[in-house]
């Protein structure tokens, strides 16, 4: 049987959006699987829009288009409108509830909130609230191990971000934790 992993990130241009999905990418490749990953941006210089989706499979991809995701990511108020109500049924959503104030009323998905940017805040770098939300999902919906993510992120972390890796290590450690504990079935 063919396991395949469809998952969207979206938010705003600078959150760290497509270098989450990235993330999950490069794992998923380092684990052996066949991956997609396709961005798209808005208009915007920056602060627009931001999404990208990514396939992980066990077999070939035959179509890198996602209508319904079995896992979104939501950064902000806007993804969370216009994609909510697109994950799949018996899918997950993953909120940054420290931006994102509504809750699903959705009953066939599990929802997790989590407050990523707030914890990115304690941590003192706001930009690693993706990184706790790559955590958190790994922690609800194991496509891949989080011993891989953490292994693959000093690959592809920037140079110049190189004296971040342990606090990104910390924020993915967080986020899997937070995880662990912020399941609420719908």
């Amino acid at each position: 049987m063919t396991m395949q992993h469809t998952l969207l990130f979206s938010g705003s241009g600078g959150q760290g959006v497509m270098f989450a999905g990235q993330l999950l990418a490069y794992a998923g490749m380092a684990e052996g699987m066949h991956v997609t990953w396709i961005p798209s941006y808005g208009p915007e210089m920056r602060g627009g829009t931001a999404h990208c989706f990514v396939i992980i499979s066990d077999k070939q991809i035959g179509s890198p288009i996602v209508r319904h995701p079995l896992v979104a990511v939501l950064f902000n108020e806007p993804a969370f409108q216009k994609y909510e109500p697109l994950i799949a049924e018996g899918g997950f959503l993953v909120t940054n509830s420290s931006l994102v104030m509504k809750r699903s009323k959705r009953t066939d998905i599990t929802s997790l909130y989590i407050p990523a940017s707030s914890i990115a805040d304690e941590l003192g770098e706001a930009k690693l609230a993706n990184m706790v939300m790559v955590g958190a999902i790994v922690a609800c919906y194991p496509a891949i191990s989080l011993n891989t993510i953490h292994q693959v992120l000093g690959q592809h972390v920037p140079e110049h971000r190189h004296h971040l890796l342990a606090l990104n290590d910390k924020a993915l450690d967080m986020g899997d934790k937070l995880g662990r504990g912020a399941l609420v079935p719908n």
